[in-house]
């Protein structure tokens, strides 16, 4: 792998914007950034990568809530699957992602969590967006907020049933989507949370009051906000208004404009501040392809116009791109592309406890970087150090 020198943009660190910085990239790390003014005379002999000065270098985004692209889905079970999905991801700035699962047969979804393991073990290469884990979505959910997650496959939280399952992944599960009422439900969490794993509440029918239990017993994020879960009623806060109040909860946005409307985008993250808000895609196979009919967990799901469906009218995931998530959140809460980027970035990283080498842009950390242009489109994108996405002119 050689060494790079990326030259002339803005650089988004962690300690603010550098103007005409550069980062100096060895070994897949970030080794040193500054000001290019300031370069260190023994950077010079090193290959260099000059950027258009009206480009900004960020971290690379994290997507801990995605199904599939490019054709291709976790559920598949294949090599293949999640070496599409790393291939085209970096195109959108995801630099690394959580492989997500949905609502299945047992064994469907257990050959699924082998496949995660073995590919994070031998196929998770430099040059490609980083499988860091699965995110388990059911089966472990309420069947009253299903959305699309198919309900012949629903069951209650099931301690012995997720140690199985953890033991496929290769202890790979890295957070699991569960509704706290159903039975077991708060043990289930105090389990998850005492092993590692991040219990989130999702596909949830929870009283405001069985909510604050969930909390109490170690929940600390809530999948898609608003999305398969009770809402907010001034006589009854619900799910959606116990992750705005409570502050252990991070909560996870499909900011399309879809799922969420902008005006409720923008009242969730004025209730959660920037700290509290992590941005997702929750993209099923269809993203990045034409207007289609495709596949989502053995259900029919049509796509146009920017939605995904199936027969009866549900939202069945997203088309959401990662770069367009970050600008639609600019846009619907006016906040400027440094809080936006944590949301994509530095909040997963945390949430995930990799923020030691993933999230942001700092000495140490994985070279997972990309560079946006004036328009915030990507131009140019990084996985580990290696260059995995170039626009063409």
């Amino acid at each position: 792998m050689k060494d790079l020198l990326l030259l002339n943009a803005r650089v988004l660190t962690e300690e603010g914007l550098i103007d005409k910085g550069f980062i100096y990239i060895k070994d897949g790390k970030i080794a040193e950034t500054g000001q290019a003014s300031a370069l260190p005379a023994e950077y010079r002999h090193v290959e260099v990568l000059k950027l258009p000065e009206n480009s900004t270098v960020v971290p690379g985004f994290i997507d801990v809530h995605i199904h599939g692209a490019g054709g291709a889905d976790t559920m598949d079970a294949t090599t293949e699957a999640l070496d599409t999905m790393s291939s085209i991801l970096p195109q959108e700035g995801t630099t690394s992602f959580l492989a997500t699962t949905i609502t299945q047969d047992q064994d469907e979804i257990l050959k699924a969590l082998r496949n995660a393991a073995d590919y994070i073990s031998n196929h998770n290469h430099t040059g490609k967006a980083e499988v860091i884990g699965v995110h388990l979505e059911g089966p472990f959910i309420n069947e009253t907020r299903k959305g699309a997650q198919p309900a012949d496959h629903i069951i209650a939280p099931d301690v012995e049933l997720f140690a199985k399952m953890q033991e496929a992944a290769d202890n790979h599960i890295r957070l699991v989507t569960l509704a706290p009422e159903k039975e077991n439900g708060y043990e289930f969490i105090t389990y998850l949370a005492e092993n590692g794993v991040i219990a989130s509440i999702g596909h949830s029918d929870a009283t405001y009051e069985q909510m604050a239990e969930a909390v109490k017993a170690g929940a600390t994020h809530v999948t898609h906000l608003f999305n398969g879960m009770r809402g907010m009623h001034h006589r009854d806060p619900g799910v959606a208004g116990a992750a705005l109040l409570f502050n252990e909860l991070k909560i996870e946005m499909i900011a399309d404009g879809i799922h969420v409307v902008p005006e409720m985008i923008d009242l969730s993250l004025r209730a959660k501040g920037t700290d509290g808000v992590i941005l997702i895609t929750d993209s099923m196979r269809a993203k990045c392809l034409k207007n289609g009919t495709y596949d989502l967990g053995g259900q029919e799901v049509s796509v146009a116009n920017g939605k995904a469906l199936l027969a009866d009218g549900t939202l069945a995931g997203s088309i959401l791109k990662m770069k367009d998530s970050l600008k639609n959140m600019m846009k619907f809460s006016h906040i400027s592309l440094e809080e936006a980027v944590k949301l994509a970035s530095e909040n997963p990283a945390k949430q995930l406890k990799i923020f030691d080498r993933k999230g942001s842009i700092a000495e140490g950390k994985d070279a997972d970087l990309v560079v946006l242009d004036e328009n915030l489109d990507v131009s140019i994108a990084f996985c580990r150090g290696v260059n995995s996405f170039k626009r063409d002119a």
